[in-house]
């Protein structure tokens, strides 16, 4: 299995991104001066936009598939959005910075800073709508059943980048398939014609000749913990960038971020479905502190374990095990960690799980994860 990602275009983008086989987001005119460095002359607003772009890229693999979202233009004609696909993911995230040599940001119209490459996987020509993807019900058989994921980012919006369960993906390439009455296009080439909406065969072979630098944001995240400043976003990036050694034991299967979990404001920080054996997986809601842990942190965990029960659990049968990382609190003899660990074993005894407790430090310039046994 792998994971699916909805990436946002519009009628000009969308025709570059199938000749030259590349997705990506960006942020107006903003230009990353932070990578592989520890400082920045940007607002820290602008920053921690640009690393929640990063952390979004982050979470993708090579061998994850993309579907595209075609933004709705009222002044084009075009009276809701569109779904197309299928394509899979053949580069991870690269950094192609805002400035006169980014590579097609002259026919796009605008900077995409963060890129990854695709290929076809099964292209279909025609599109789903927004309409019958995610309003028409006649074949939901309860509400679990609705494309939430992207539900919640059409409500919420600001999101260039956003993943679908593994539910979710199953019903949007079914949904897909069905509507072009199971016949892709062949072949490698393809363009997007604007009148008729579709996706059809282009005669011409692009070649994607863009600069392809990696993304590290380590430096800027370890001047933010010397200096004893907030770096949650950095750190979400970091470990989306690095989840595969953190958690060695798991066969992770799928990976989100930001996971939307109510109409309200309610987000789980990194989130990840694990394999454990041909019958059985496990769903693994993380909640990140680059802060030491609090006690009423197990409000926000409640609310996540209450969601994944209603929503997500009827759809793919799973394990809850939630994961707490924040980090290392040095003297657990105080009366705040004695709360801290008392909330955790509260919430446990009440939902019949129990919270991994995972601390990190810095040390030596390398960031250290260390489950704490309570």
């Amino acid at each position: 299995m792998a994971t699916t990602h909805v990436f946002v275009v519009d009628t000009n983008t969308f025709k570059y991104h199938l000749e030259y086989l590349f997705a990506g987001t960006g942020a107006r005119e903003s230009y990353i001066d932070f990578n592989n460095l520890p400082n920045t002359n940007l607002h820290y607003a602008t920053e921690n936009n640009l690393l929640g772009m990063i952390a979004d890229g982050s979470r993708i693999r090579i061998g994850d598939f993309i579907i595209f979202y075609l933004q709705q233009n009222f002044s084009q004609g075009i009276q809701e959005g569109k779904f197309y696909g299928i394509f899979q993911v053949s580069q991870v995230l690269f950094l192609d910075n805002n400035d006169n040599n980014q590579f097609l940001k002259q026919q796009l119209n605008k900077s995409l800073t963060f890129r990854i490459l695709i290929q076809p996987y099964a292209v279909y020509s025609q599109c789903v709508t927004e309409w019958e993807a995610l309003d028409e019900i006649r074949y939901i058989q309860s509400p679990n059943q609705m494309l939430w994921s992207l539900i919640y980012r059409k409500l919420k919006g600001n999101r260039g980048n956003t993943m679908i369960t593994l539910y979710e993906a199953e019903r949007m390439f079914h949904l897909i398939s069905a509507k072009n009455n199971n016949h892709c296009l062949s072949g490698n080439n393809f363009t997007f014609d604007i009148t008729s909406q579709k996706i059809i065969n282009g005669t011409n072979n692009h070649q994607y000749i863009g600069r392809m630098e990696q993304i590290n944001i380590f430096p800027r995240l370890l001047n933010k913990y010397q200096n004893d400043l907030q770096f949650e976003t950095h750190l979400q990036a970091y470990i989306l960038q690095n989840i595969e050694n953190i958690f060695q034991e798991e066969n992770i299967e799928w990976i989100g971020n930001e996971v939307a979990c109510g109409v309200g404001m309610q987000r789980i920080d990194i989130m990840f479905s694990s394999i454990i054996n041909q019958i059985n997986r496990k769903i693994v809601p993380i909640e990140l502190k680059s802060t030491y842990a609090y006690p009423e942190i197990i409000f926000q965990l409640q609310r996540y374990v209450d969601w994944i029960r209603q929503y997500y659990l009827p759809n793919i049968p799973s394990i809850i095990e939630p994961i707490v990382i924040s980090r290392f609190i040095e003297d657990k003899t105080t009366k705040f960690y004695v709360d801290i660990i008392s909330q955790f074993n509260y919430f446990n005894n009440t939902n019949n799980l129990r919270i991994r407790y995972i601390e990190f430090i810095i040390q030596n310039r390398n960031i250290n994860f260390t489950e704490v046994n309570y």
